[in-house]
Parts: structure tokens; C-alpha cells; sequence
């Protein structure tokens, strides 16, 4: 071991101070292996009675391709690569992680209450569609009011485009977005503007191309356990479980991103005693204690037990959860949409959302209609709000859309900003998707770079998914984006030229003004908070009231009115005492004041009352 690093390195490969490289893997399936290095021909590797091969030698240079060499003469990449030559299917290539010269030193983070997260695909974001297209408008983003980046996979996937989610070399940056050192450039002009980095990770499968692990460690999987991707990964294996521990770490410490955001937690089955989740949590927050780290997870199930808070409100794992009860509440408020999971909050969408916005998720023990009635979720409302990330929109419910529409395109403007308006202006944590700051129309659709029969695999599943949706007919089906053409992908890139439109710099505008008051009035409160402290009011059909208590003991309140008719506000000390700090529109001080909410609004107000 190099001595640099502050966890074992227990996969992959590395050369120490003194020169030395050192080759491991762990490979049970099979009894022999070689090492191929490029230059230095192939060496026996020595295996140890667990499964784990091991080579080391002197002279190896930095930048030299290695590959593993199985019984049968087949070459596979290092699973754990830090970088690779080429593509998935070639040599791995060594590299010394500490040539980059940080300039952002002192950066230790800042703390989650200030987050306002921006998710973003390195592909389609920029004309150039790498690290170094994202760093080129980091002050455009700073300049919007985000303070959080979230980037979506980077670990290195089969072909140039696609989402990231089937990574296989978990360890190993995407060459066609810069690779390691544009990865690190990237996150360290980042921090010199103030700007958080929080790197998407997939820790439930690998992708369907470039994945060899099953030809030397077959038990890295589990055949009994099946997840939407195929076998799931086997965490009760010790070396299968410091593959997963270690990763996090890495992005942690070699790339310093400042969180994480776990993909589809629900979809990691792990029946030790000890969840691997816990474990990774767990060694994350003993190994950075003087950093802000914050860790999220995205979980179908709506449960809380990986986010517990100390005496103090700080996480002891897991930090907060992708909060899809609130994005499908809106959703169906501004669309009316009840197709798919849709169905189970079409019923009321504005009591449902008004409940998501005051307790954390809708659904908290009732019968769920998309799991065939079964009950879903826990109480949430003894969470605090930052354990929370809210959104109207993510890359997931708009790419996984047949034609990728946003929800700039489903609804009107107005419904839109109001939207945005409880976005920003509640106490859980807001996120944005690229283009949202001003009102990007373009479509985000699931792209990805596969050929032959992969490609064609994946045409038809996408074209078999949407044939339960009663909007859809066989022909309908034929209209969908193949994902494997470049045409799918170009579509997807954003369009700066709407956001120098008259529209949208007016919804940059509104966007920077909601952040500004969420910064001035709701950050310095809500950090405190140790449950939601919140209650609804239904006013009537298409409105409602939330209140908090926050952190200081200072009541916010939020009125919202959907509908195109008044709405009557009961009697409330905080209205009448309390601080206007946000009004859709230059109409509702003096009206709310007398009771009356009126139609297509929403107001914001900030007080010591009721």
C-alpha cells in the first residue's frame, strides 16, 4: 500500500512513493491467472486461498496498460480500474492519482442546509459535452443561485453516450467526458466558486456491456436474487463488499466530490447482518469528520432508517432522500396525468401535495395502487425537512417518459412558476434539472451507444415498456426515440439560446429572486429542525396552507391556490402580523390580508404567530 490514502486499497492497481506497482484482484472462479503488461509481457500472478491474486513489481511506468489474462487466453479490464486505455473491453491503464495539483485547498464543504441541488447529464449540458463544457459555465450556475452540482454517472460505460447508469468500471471516469484529470479540474474550479460537487453512483448492477466478472468471480453475483438488471450482486462475499465500501471513499477523497447520491437503493439486496449501506455510511463518516459530506438515496420503499440524526441534527449515515412523493403530487397537479405510478396521487393531487410538503412523503403506511394496493412508506414526519430532496422535475420522470417531455412542455408557464415558487420557498431541500432555471423545452430522453443485438434489445424493451399505457397503441409505440441513435441524443441537449430568450431570462429572474429569499429567510432556520414541524389546511379543492415551525421558533406559512376562483383563508395571527416575503404577481398582499387568496397563486409568509 502507497501510505497516501486513508483507506486500504484492496482492488485494482497502484504504485507507491518507492515505485513499486501492485496488481490485485479477486478472481475465485478460476485457479490461474496472468498479468499482461504493456510494455513487459505476462507474469503468473500468486493466488491466495481466498480467491484473491496478487502481483507486484518494480519499473512499471505511469500510464502503462495492464490486463488480466484467464485461463481459456481471454484479456479483461481491471474491474477497478482508475482509467482505461480505450473503451470497456480493453487494458486498464495505471495512473498516480496525486499529479493533480489542487488549487481549492482550504475547501472543506458547506453545511447541506444551504444546498439547492442542480442535476445535471455531462453530456448534454454543454456544446462540448464534457467536464470541461460543465467548468466553462460554472459561474452561470453559480450566478443562478444553485449552490449544490449534481452530476449523473460518470463511471465509465460501454460506448460515448448514454445516461451512466450501466457503468462497469465503477472506478474508472468516462474518457469521452475528459477522464480522470478533466473530472478533477471540474470539481476544483467547483469549489473555487462555492459550489458543492455531489457525483450519482449505482451500486445495484452493472451494465450489460463490458462486465467480465462473471467469467473469474461468479460469485460476485447471487442467481436466487434477481433485480430489474438482472442477477444481484452478492454482499455477503467480504471482497464483494470492500469492492462497494471502498468506491465511495475514492470519490471521496481522490476527486474530493462533496456528497453522493446513491441510485435505486431499493434494488440492493443484502441479507448479512450488517447492510452494506450502513457499512459504506458508516466508514464515510469516520473517514471524513472534518468535511461536509452529504449522502443521498434514492428508495422506491419511502422508509427512514437510514437517516438518523445525533443530539446535535447531524446525519450518522445517510443524509437525505430523493423525495418522489412530492415531484408526483405536482406532476399531477399541473397535468392531470393518472397513467402508472401517477394513479396512486391523481386522486387528490393538491391533498397529496400538500401533505408531502408538511410531513415528508404522502404515502407513510397506506395501500399503494402501483404495488397492488400493499401498503408503502413509514411516518416521516419525525424527520427534520433537510432530510428531504424535493423536485418537480429529474432526470428520471422526464427521461423516462416515452418522448422525454419536461414540464415546460405538459402544462402552462404560470402553473410552472408557481410550482417553482413552493419548490424553493418550503424547507426541505430543493433540486433543480438542467434547463429548469429557465424554462428549458428540449426533451431529456433515455439515450444510450449500444450495436447488434444489444442495441436492438434495448429498442424494443423501451418500445415493450410503454405498451401497458392506454395512450400508447402498437403505432404510437413505433414513434418512440430509438435510444441508440445520435439523433436521440442531440435532442436532448439543451438549448442555450432559450435561455437568452425574453422568457428565459425572465424565469432565470424569478428562479434567482425564490433562491435569494429562500437564502435570506428559510436557510438560517431550517438547519435546526429536527422533525418537519409542519401542518396542511385544505381551503378548498385546488388550495391549501402549509405552516413549519422552524428552527428559531419562527412560523413560515405557504399559501397555494391552483384554481382559477378565490380562495377563503381562515383567520390566522401570521397573516396579519407576519412578513410578506414572496407573492406571485404584484395583487396578493392586501387581499390575503382579507382573507382571500386569490386564483393562480401562491404566497409566502414568514412570522412569530400561528
Amino acid at each position: 500500500m502507497s501510505g497516501r490514502y486513508r483507506f486500504e486499497r484492496r482492488w485494482g492497481a497502484w504504485r507507491d512513493a518507492d515505485g513499486l506497482a501492485t496488481f490485485r484482484i479477486w478472481a475465485p472462479g478460476v485457479e490461474g491467472l496472468r498479468l499482461r503488461l504493456e510494455p513487459g509481457g505476462e507474469q503468473e500472478m500468486t493466488r491466495s486461498d481466498d480467491g484473491w491474486f496478487e502481483f507486484a513489481c518494480s519499473g512499471v511506468e505511469q500510464g502503462a496498460s495492464y490486463s488480466f489474462v484467464l485461463p481459456d487466453g481471454m484479456a479483461v479490464p481491471d474491474p477497478a480500474a482508475r482509467a482505461q486505455s480505450g473503451d470497456v473491453h480493453g487494458p486498464s491503464r495505471l495512473i498516480d492519482p496525486h499529479t493533480y495539483e489542487w488549487q481549492a485547498t482550504e475547501w472543506r464543504g458547506r453545511p447541506w442546509e444551504e444546498a439547492v441541488v442542480y442535476e445535471l447529464h455531462t453530456g448534454t449540458f454543454s456544446e462540448s459535452g464534457d467536464f470541461n463544457g460543465i467548468r466553462h459555465r460554472l459561474d452561470e450556475i453559480a450566478e443562478s443561485g444553485v449552490t449544490a452540482i449534481e452530476i449523473m454517472p460518470v463511471a465509465q460505460f460501454s460506448g460515448n453516450r448514454g445516461w451512466g447508469y450501466d457503468g462497469v468500471l465503477l472506478y474508472s471516469p468516462h474518457p469521452a467526458y475528459g477522464g480522470v484529470e478533466g473530472l478533477k479540474r471540474l470539481v476544483d474550479a467547483a469549489h473555487e466558486r462555492g459550489l458543492m460537487m455531489i457525483l450519482d453512483v449505482v451500486y445495484n448492477h452493472f451494465g450489460p456491456d463490458g462486465n467480465y466478472i462473471h467469467a473469474y468471480a461468479p460469485q460476485f453475483f447471487n442467481p436466487d436474487l434477481d433485480t430489474p438488471w438482472g442477477p444481484a450482486i452478492d454482499f455477503t462475499e467480504r471482497a464483494v463488499r470492500d469492492f462497494f465500501v471502498d468506491n465511495p471513499l475514492y470519490w471521496l477523497e481522490e476527486y474530493r466530490f462533496d456528497g453522493l447520491r446513491f441510485d435505486a437503493i431499493d434494488q440492493i439486496h443484502d441479507p448479512s447482518g450488517y447492510p452494506i449501506l450502513a457499512e459504506m455510511a458508516k466508514r464515510i463518516r469516520e473517514q471524513f469528520p472534518h468535511r461536509h459530506i452529504h449522502l443521498m438515496t434514492e428508495d422506491e420503499r419511502n422508509i427512514v432508517e437510514l437517516h438518523p440524526r445525533d443530539d446535535r441534527n447531524e446525519p450518522l449515515l445517510f443524509t437525505a432522500e430523493w423525495n418522489d412523493d412530492v415531484h408526483h403530487a405536482a406532476h399531477c397537479v399541473a397535468t392531470g396525468e393518472d397513467n402508472g405510478y401517477y394513479a396512486a396521487f391523481a386522486d387528490d393531487p393538491v391533498g397529496h401535495l400538500a401533505r408531502a410538503l408538511a410531513e415528508g412523503f404522502c404515502y407513510q403506511g397506506e395501500p399503494y395502487k402501483p404495488w397492488g394496493g400493499e401498503p408503502r412508506g413509514v411516518p416521516s414526519s419525525p424527520q427534520p425537512p433537510t432530510a428531504f430532496v424535493a423536485f418537480i422535475q429529474n432526470h428520471d420522470q422526464t427521461g423516462n417518459r416515452a418522448f422525454g417531455e419536461r414540464l415546460t412542455t405538459l402544462t402552462d408557464a404560470q402553473t410552472v412558476e408557481l410550482l417553482t415558487a413552493i419548490l424553493l420557498l418550503n424547507p426541505q431541500i430543493p433540486l433543480l434539472f438542467m434547463g429548469e432555471e429557465y424554462g428549458e423545452t428540449r426533451p431529456f430522453l433515455f439515450f444510450t451507444d449500444f450495436h447488434g443485438d444489444l442495441a436492438q434489445a434495448v429498442r424494443e424493451g423501451r418500445r415493450r415498456e410503454f405498451a401497458a399505457f392506454t395512450a400508447f397503441s402498437d403505432k404510437d409505440a413505433e414513434k418512440i426515440p430509438d435510444p441508440n441513435s445520435p439523433d436521440t441524443f442531440a435532442a436532448a441537449c439543451l438549448d442555450r439560446e432559450k435561455r437568452q430568450s425574453e422568457a428565459g431570462q425572465r424565469r432565470l429572474a424569478l428562479v434567482r429572486r425564490l433562491i435569494d429569499l429562500r437564502q435570506a429567510h428559510i436557510v438560517p432556520r431550517i438547519g435546526a429542525m429536527k422533525q418537519m414541524h409542519g401542518e396542511a389546511d385544505r381551503l378548498n379543492q385546488d388550495a391549501f396552507s402549509v405552516r413549519w415551525r422552524l428552527g428559531d421558533d419562527t412560523t413560515l406559512r405557504l399559501f397555494a391556490n391552483f384554481g382559477e376562483s378565490p380562495a377563503v383563508v381562515p383567520a390566522a395571527p401570521l397573516c396579519e402580523s407576519g412578513t410578506l416575503i414572496y407573492e406571485s404577481g404584484d395583487r396578493l398582499g392586501e387581499p390575503l390580508r382579507k382573507r382571500e387568496l386569490p386564483g393562480r397563486c401562491v404566497a409566502v409568509f414568514l412570522g412569530d404567530g400561528g
